[in-house]
């Protein structure tokens, strides 16, 4: 693996000190997916092509030098803790929100910003009841299909902010499903990090009329 080279094919250049903070992310990311299945046995081997680069290349699409990001079902810290790491270089004032319903997943969040000092808070909530966080960008990895998924994002996404949501090969059919309920600008952006993936970057979310 040559981490570095896979950063700058994601765009990103970043110090040793990143990288290492990435490594470690790593291993405490397979430690406790022993305990509490943050991230599947079948791509544990595969952690950093499968996860750290699928969500590293989240960072250019919206870094709004010291705005709000909300990860929802931040879970493994994929992407939201991934992004914080790159950011803590990159964009030290950008603020996280780690969003997570599950209270040994955000356990581990937890330990993840406090070991790897990172700009980040952990909301031990659920989305739809959490107050809403005014971000100006909302992310959510293998959280809900992109119909439901709208629904949380616009709750705590300001009116001109951009969510980044990646999606699998299904991605298509899941904007077609979404859009009988709601109105939404979409940029379907190919991922690095899977052939047939795309990152979804979703602006000016309006549920339809009638349809709530």
């Amino acid at each position: 693996m040559n981490a570095r080279h896979d950063l700058q094919a994601a765009g990103l250049r970043v110090s040793r000190e990143t990288l290492e903070s990435l490594e470690a992310f790593s291993a405490l990311l397979l430690r406790w997916s022993g305990k509490i299945n943050l991230i599947s046995p079948g791509t544990q081997n595969a952690v950093w092509s499968r996860h750290i680069l699928d969500s590293a290349q989240l960072f250019n699409l919206g870094a709004v030098h010291g705005g709000v990001w909300c990860d929802l079902g931040a879970g493994g810290g994929l992407p939201g803790a991934v992004v914080a790491i790159i950011a803590r270089e990159r964009d030290p004032n950008l603020r996280f929100h780690l969003v997570e319903s599950d209270a040994r997943k955000a356990a581990f969040l937890r330990i993840v910003v406090s070991e790897l000092t990172l700009n980040a808070a952990v909301h031990h909530a659920r989305a739809e009841v959490l107050k809403p966080l005014a971000a100006n960008i909302v992310s959510a990895r293998a959280l809900a299909p992109l119909d439901r998924l709208l629904g949380l994002v616009q709750r705590h996404l300001r009116a001109e902010g951009v969510a980044l949501l990646p999606k699998g090969r299904r991605h298509a059919a899941e904007i077609e499903t979404a859009r009988r309920a709601w109105d939404f600008d979409v940029e379907p952006v190919s991922s690095i990090a899977e052939a047939e993936g795309r990152i979804l970057v979703v602006r000016n979310i309006r549920r339809k009329t009638g349809t709530g």
